[in-house]
């Protein structure tokens, strides 16, 4: 069992794909350079959802997340999906999770029990009693806050006042503190910041997996840089504002664009008839205005929290290099879904499959495997990872996962298994629902409700400015696309068991 390789997840939550010192030389990420530098960087890779919920359940089910159930924000996971951890732990792996789990909603009903939810997120007592399991990990240590945010708590928390951090609670808004909310600066010392939390316990995780001889699947999921846009000194100050240059929308570029885009740039929109949930309001349903001193500012910061977040991701690659262990450990590195901080006019996720949202960084090493070096142009999904863990691991994957396994191809750069994806996106049960393919060259998306849809040229059109839906001379690509959404759609339909009989 000791030869079988180590797996290494690591992710950010919300991190533009374009946020990579080796993609964009403003950027300090030396950390994450070097790990591309020593895999591969792949430079298409697509989230199966843009927010947190469903794209970080597929990463460990191998499903889409109109398979496993929690198929939004303020959903759960069912705790009876069978999982890659789970899979793995009955192989032998040690599993563990440090982190943002987000697989359940924040609040609890009698039907379904959420532990991720108030009053259990400040409960002390249950959190220094529990560490697992939970979705095939056996091993946990959550927190749930993104920065200064009043759900801080759970290990973390216990974390901080074993650090001598009693008044902890100074740092975060309510609930669980006094303060207001800060801007751009947080107070809270970078010793304490959850970012050297994670770093220090998965590195106490490695050691103990080392130490009892068993191959570990870790998956260490940072929490930055999702706003709000707060970084403690120097990050917060790491990057110039005045020299940066903020995204915006080109005049003109929603008149084709469904409703809703034109929208998000009025000062005051009225989105009350997308509303049929009882007041559970649509994500990025607002006005997406903003002064551009205030983007450069959000910008800068934004930058500066990749930036730290890459330095705690090089201590736990430092220490997998110290313990011997890089060379039998499969590294991944990604984050659940894009961002947007001002393209075509947006500052936060929603019904906006944009590039810029839809897009994740993606590095995979395995030193003698996987080709040192390269940008890797073929299409990835993140739904494929768990697969792809299982094969590496040598195990099979189950017939009930939609996922492909990546693997051969991550070792061999001439072969492909995908030639599109899929991203959905289900806001509401009924009001917004849209599912979107990616191929190669375009990118179609579709709307449940109504006649309007986007059907962008990638090739011609990488900005996304034109949207060629209606456009008479784009109906025989449109036309093509959307069979294969079909056929896509059909090829992920599960199959819960192999077929054993002809009756």
């Amino acid at each position: 069992m000791a030869d079988q390789p180590n797996i290494l997840f690591i992710t950010s939550d919300q991190q533009h794909w374009s946020t990579l010192g080796r993609l964009n030389p403003r950027m300090s990420t030396p950390a994450l350079d070097q790990l591309a530098a020593e895999g591969a960087l792949h430079t298409r890779a697509y989230c199966p959802n843009p927010t947190c919920t469903p794209s970080r359940a597929s990463m460990i089910t191998g499903l889409w997340p109109s398979r496993h159930g929690g198929w939004a924000l303020g959903t759960k996971l069912p705790e009876n999906v069978p999982t890659v951890g789970g899979i793995l732990q009955q192989a032998g792996y040690r599993t563990g999770l440090i982190g943002k789990a987000h697989f359940q909603p924040l609040a609890s009903t009698a039907e379904h029990v959420s532990i991720e939810a108030y009053p259990t997120l400040h409960d002390t007592q249950f959190w220094r009693d529990f560490s697992g399991p939970f979705y095939g990990f056996q091993h946990l240590e959550l927190a749930r806050n993104h920065t200064d945010e009043g759900h801080a708590g759970q290990h973390y928390g216990l974390w901080l006042e074993g650090k001598g951090c009693g008044d902890w609670r100074r740092y975060f808004r309510p609930p669980a503190g006094t303060k207001d909310n800060s801007v751009h600066h947080w107070a809270i010392p970078e010793e304490f910041h959850y970012n050297a939390w994670i770093a220090e316990r998965s590195n106490a995780y490695i050691d103990q997996a080392a130490g009892a001889g068993s191959p570990f699947f870790l998956w260490a999921s940072f929490f930055d840089p999702h706003p709000p846009y707060l970084a403690p000194a120097p990050w917060d100050t790491l990057y110039d504002w005045r020299e940066l240059t903020a995204p915006a929308a080109v005049p003109g570029e929603h008149d084709a664009n469904p409703r809703h885009f034109r929208m998000t740039q009025e000062p005051s929109p009225d989105f009350s008839a997308w509303d049929e949930s009882g007041g559970h309001r649509v994500l990025g349903f607002h006005t997406h205005r903003r002064d551009n001193e205030r983007l450069r500012q959000d910008m800068a910061v934004y930058f500066g929290m990749v930036s730290l977040l890459d330095k705690y991701v090089g201590r736990i690659l430092a220490h997998l290099e110290a313990r011997g262990l890089a060379g039998n450990t499969l590294v991944v590195f990604t984050s659940d879904h894009g961002h947007l901080f001002g393209q075509h006019g947006l500052v936060a996720k929603g019904p906006f499959h944009y590039e810029d949202l839809l897009r994740v960084p993606l590095i995979a090493r395995f030193p003698g495997k996987i080709p040192a070096g390269r940008q890797d142009p073929r299409l990835q999904t993140l739904v494929d990872l768990p697969a792809t863990f299982l094969e590496c691991a040598g195990l099979g994957v189950p017939p009930a996962m939609s996922a492909r396994s990546q693997w051969a191809a991550w070792q061999d750069p001439r072969r492909s298994t995908r030639d599109c994806v899929l991203v959905e996106n289900r806001h509401q049960p009924t009001t917004v629902h849209l599912n979107t393919l990616v191929t190669e060259t375009h990118k179609l998306t579709v709307y449940r409700q109504g006649d309007a849809g986007e059907l962008f040229d990638l090739v011609r059109d990488p900005g996304e400015l034109r949207n060629l839906w209606a456009e008479p001379s784009a109906q025989a690509v449109k036309a093509h696309l959307l069979q294969r959404l079909v056929q896509v759609e059909m090829e992920n339909q599960p199959l819960p068991m192999p077929r054993v009989s002809i009756a």
